[in-house]
């Protein structure tokens, strides 16, 4: 029998993702709830195909979007997941278990860790493993938080589900690139009361890169590990230099 689960995801444009992540948990639950901001290409057609409810909502920004998404949720618990992630079969039957064995009861959530694919392998050191993810949880008791990086802020306890879930976030360089951006505007508009440093800016993307490279083990995922290292290093330049940008901008 499916558990009592309803699964939630947003979209827009997601027809090369959608069905492997679909496929992945339709056995599972007994809705899925899909709420699009007006993809044109084939993502409506695929959710209809798993037997999804979609709800159509114009762009709210990530945190809000997915908040809209819960609402439409009626089952027990929720598995809040991106078009871009996927169950492994390891976490899939961790999954399966929680609700066998009882914990559905013990606890309000659980996490578990995010493995993500990069440059033809999947990355297992450095800053990008283990992403520790709060993905399920009993409905009406977490909710989404922050605008960008957002997270799932949840009203109990929670226990951890073996397993990973896997993530397809960066099929290339570029498309990594295209995210620092946005991170560094975000991160300057929480940051823009303080005064630029001169030795932040140089320093942390210094320890950022040490940190994944060298103590997280980055160089065990060979060249790949070495360019997320870099570019992590040179995503916290960006960021810091930006106040510096801001108060040139006012003088």
């Amino acid at each position: 029998m499916p558990l009592p689960l309803s699964i939630a995801l947003i979209s827009y444009n997601e027809e090369k993702n959608l069905r492997r992540c679909l496929s992945s948990v339709a056995d599972l639950a007994r809705e899925i709830v899909l709420v699009d901001s007006g993809s044109t290409d084939a993502t409506l057609t695929i959710a209809s195909e798993f037997g999804a409810k979609i709800a159509h909502q114009e762009w709210l920004g990530y945190q809000d979007q997915k908040n809209h998404a819960l609402d439409f949720c009626t089952q027990k618990w929720v598995l809040a997941l991106d078009c871009d992630e996927e169950l492994s079969s390891e976490l899939k039957k961790s999954l399966i278990q929680f609700f066998e064995h009882g914990d559905c009861d013990r606890f309000h959530g659980a996490t578990f860790h995010r493995c993500t694919w990069f440059l033809g392998r999947w990355i297992r050191h450095g800053d990008w493993y283990p992403d520790t993810k709060l993905r399920l949880f009993r409905r009406g008791d977490g909710v989404w938080v922050e605008p960008i990086h957002e997270t799932v802020s949840l009203f109990g306890p929670t226990t951890h589900l073996k397993g990973d879930l896997l993530h397809y976030s960066f099929p290339s360089m570029e498309s990594y690139i295209k995210k620092i951006h946005p991170f560094a505007e975000e991160f300057f508009q929480k940051q823009k009361k303080k005064k630029w440093s001169l030795g932040s800016t140089i320093l942390r993307p210094l320890w950022r890169f040490f940190r994944a490279y060298v103590l997280r083990r980055g160089f065990l995922d060979g060249f790949p590990g070495l360019w997320i290292a870099v570019a992590t290093g040179f995503s916290v330049f960006v960021r810091y230099s930006r106040s510096y940008e801001a108060e040139s901008d006012r003088k």
